[in-house]
């Protein structure tokens, strides 16, 4: 069998490879594993709008309650106000009920410790193996029972924390926000309303089918269009479960998280509160932001892909600011997780404060081409160590010097070379890339 947790929890179809029999095992061992110190555990329970969510919210709930702890039912919210929910109620952790920008299809389950951060791999893997090995678990009886408690304030809680991590009033802003309909659809357009901005919202009626449908951090066509039709000064796209957010500026032009990492690492520094003055990024951020990071003279960190790597960085460096180009940004200040909503009134709060357009802001670095090609091989491992792959890399190293820069990496689920190229001539990095690719082509 292979790992259950991957690098964002458990994740499968529901009901075929992520079952309520699993959901079931997952609660009794996650609260097993995270409850075992704590007289009287209690497990915050999150979901984001998929049709499935229920059924697994159901299945957790019984697992959590059979070891005799209390689950904290929250319902619908993103996977960031898990984090923040687990850390304001007291819990002894928190779990979360979502695919994040995945089809319908697809759910997942991950799991929060009590601070609000994911979970170490050690940990992980002893509730992995609670749930394989025989359960042996407690079966506690009469008042020893574990209950099931809807908390009714807790989007309102969310809500309020949200709005409180910027000091700017947004008033003479107008934001068209794309809820994906999914966990962003209700707390997203009131928390803009909140701080005085005017909101348009899209895709903000969930049915439990629709979530990431045609819309969302995934498909931002049909908000780049609205952007421009009403005259807004930007547009915010999240995905299924809010945990990340694109922008697109007064021109309907996409603006990707490294520039809004940009933006808000520039922000943070002339406030003097970007600690270490340092940013960490992932290795696949544009080569255009680390050129912009250094002609301001801040400092970068580079992690593996992965929130979670970003994070781990961040906290070894104490590091306010890290993130993904995808628009997963962890703002350490305000939350333990990535979270769309704080990155979009972070983002806001600047457009307002420096009274630049979202244009211009994003035009403070210029995105190099980036070419991304990827090729299926046997086995990740040998393709990785071919010579000949390492001598075509090498060979295109060389073309491009300084200039420009080639990443070769293996696929964490699939078996998947990615071939990244970055380069100022768009031609000849299809090229270069092109070359590396059939080199591996041609080991399979």
């Amino acid at each position: 069998m292979g790992r259950m947790f991957g690098t964002d929890g458990v994740r499968g179809v529901a009901n075929e490879g992520l079952t309520p029999e699993l959901a079931f095992k997952l609660g009794r061992a996650g609260a097993k594993v995270l409850a075992k110190s704590h007289k009287n555990p209690k497990i915050v329970i999150g979901k984001d709008t998929r049709i499935s969510g229920d059924m697994l919210e159901a299945a957790l709930t019984a697992g959590i309650c059979s070891v005799g702890a209390d689950a904290l039912l929250v319902g619908v919210m993103p996977t960031p106000a898990i984090a923040f929910l687990t850390r304001d109620l007291g819990a002894t952790a928190g779990v979360v009920i979502s695919a994040s920008h995945n089809p319908v299809e697809d759910n997942g389950i991950k799991f929060f410790n009590d601070k609000g951060y994911k979970l170490e791999d050690e940990i992980e893997a002893e509730i992995e193996r609670q749930v394989i090995v025989k359960d042996e678990g407690p079966r506690p009886t009469g008042n020893l029972v574990g209950r099931a408690i809807q908390v009714l304030d807790a989007e309102d809680r969310y809500i309020s924390f949200v709005t409180q991590t910027v000091s700017s009033d947004l008033s003479g802003l107008k934001v068209i926000v794309d809820c994906a309909n999914g966990a962003a659809s209700s707390v997203a357009p009131q928390a803009l309303n909140i701080l005085g901005a005017e909101v348009i919202p899209i895709f903000n009626d969930p049915d439990g089918v629709n979530i990431n449908k045609d819309c969302g951090s995934t498909y931002t066509k049909r908000l780049q269009e609205e952007v421009v039709k009403h005259g807004a000064h930007l547009g915010l796209a999240h995905d299924g479960d809010a945990d990340r957010v694109l922008a697109v500026d007064e021109h309907g032009n996409l603006v990707d998280g490294d520039q809004i990492m940009l933006a808000c690492a520039l922000q943070l520094k002339k406030q003097g509160h970007l600690n270490n003055n340092t940013l960490v990024v992932t290795v696949m951020s544009n080569l255009g932001l680390h050129l912009a990071l250094k002609e301001h003279n801040i400092k970068t960190e580079q992690t593996k892909v992965g929130d979670r790597y970003v994070l781990e960085r961040m906290r070894k460096i104490q590091a306010s600011l890290g993130g993904e180009q995808s628009g997963h940004i962890i703002f350490a200040d305000h939350n333990s997780t990535g979270d769309g909503i704080i990155t979009g009134l972070q983002l806001l709060s600047v457009i307002k404060e420096s009274g630049q357009p979202l244009s211009e802001l994003a035009a403070q670095m210029t995105r190099l081409p980036q070419i991304l090609v990827n090729v299926k091989v046997k086995d990740n491992e040998t393709a990785m160590n071919s010579q000949e792959l390492k001598k075509a890399i090498e060979k295109a190293e060389q073309t491009l010097g300084e200039k420009g820069r080639i990443l070769v990496r293996p696929s964490g689920t699939e078996p998947l070379l990615r071939i990244m190229g970055e380069g100022p001539d768009a031609e000849q990095l299809r090229q270069i890339v092109e070359d590396i690719a059939q080199v591996v082509r041609e080991q399979v």
